[in-house]
This record gives C-alpha cells, sequence and structure tokens, in this order.
C-alpha cells in the first residue's frame, strides 16, 4: 500500500488508518485473492496519525475476552490517531452470546464461518462476506451456528470497547 509517498506492507489482518483526504493506492502482486474491508465514521473527534504507525499487524496484539467464548484483539484505535471509531478482529466460538446491546453503531463483516444474526424478533443468516450494521441500543446476538470459529472484522463509532455493554440479558 502506498501513502503519501511511503510504502507499506500489507498481510492478512493488518488495520490500516487513514485520515481523512489522504490518497492510497493498494497493490496486490498476488496470486492470492486481497480482500479489503473499509469503513468511514464522521470524524466528530479530531483526526491525527500518530507519527510513525499507519498500520497495526493482528498478530502483535493481545488477544483479549470480550464474553463467553468470544475473543478479540483491537486493530485501529486512537493509538494510530483513529478517534472516532474502533476496528477489532473478533473470533467466535460455535453457540450464542446473550441477548445484548451497545451504545454505539457497529458494522460486522464476516470474514469465515457461518451463523444466525438474532434481533427483533427475527434471525437472520449470515456467513462470509455478509455485512451487518447495527445501530446503537439494538437488541441483538450473533450465534455462529457452524463448527468451527467464525472470524470477523468489525468497526464501532464513537469509539470504544467492543465488550462493552448498554444491555445484557441474564441467561
Amino acid at each position: 500500500m502506498f501513502v503519501g509517498g511511503e510504502e507499506h506492507e500489507l498481510e492478512p489482518g493488518t488495520g490500516v488508518y487513514l485520515a481523512p483526504g489522504e490518497s492510497y493506492e493498494v497493490e496486490n502482486p498476488g496470486p492470492e485473492e486481497l480482500l479489503t474491508v473499509s469503513a468511514i465514521a464522521p470524524q466528530t473527534n479530531g483526526a491525527t496519525r500518530v507519527a510513525g504507525r499507519r498500520t497495526v499487524r493482528l498478530a502483535d496484539q493481545p488477544l483479549l475476552t470480550a464474553s463467553g467464548d468470544r475473543e478479540f484483539r483491537y486493530l485501529v484505535t486512537q493509538e494510530v490517531g483513529c478517534r472516532d471509531m474502533t476496528q477489532f478482529y473478533g473470533v467466535i466460538a460455535p453457540g450464542r452470546a446473550p441477548d445484548h446491546s451497545h451504545v454505539y453503531d457497529e458494522v460486522i463483516y464476516v470474514l469465515e464461518g457461518e451463523g444466525i444474526l438474532h434481533g427483533d424478533g427475527a434471525e437472520k443468516p449470515v456467513s462470509a462476506g455478509s455485512c451487518v450494521h447495527l445501530p446503537p441500543f439494538f437488541v441483538h446476538s450473533l450465534e455462529n451456528s457452524g463448527g468451527t470459529p467464525m472470524r470477523i472484522v468489525a468497526v464501532f463509532h464513537p469509539a470504544g470497547d467492543p465488550a462493552s455493554r448498554a444491555y445484557e440479558a441474564n441467561e
């Protein structure tokens, strides 16, 4: 990836922060397919990029627990200058978490696996390539209905902690 005349190496699981107005080019030397997932959020807290930090490698981030058998690693956060949203990579073990909601908008992109999004009295199937928007305070549960871990990349706005809950059902 090239930004401002500088080259930045990309690998699977790399998070990249681009400040408003920055242009970039991505080159894929192949032969593997390159998947990019992009999210844009309103800039309400000001954007500044931390000198020397533009990319975040998944392998360099500590593994954290959200709830139950759900783990995540932060990617793009305020540590690289992104003050308005948080990007994370999540792994969801087979099963269903309790219904819950968050105080932020969340967009989830399913990288691997299959499951069911429960919310508002409906059940909707999700699988690799699915993209879901969850508005603030929307009571939901993302169930992994498969036999292997579901892998997601997600962003939320405003920035914060993916383990935080506005509401969680007692189960």
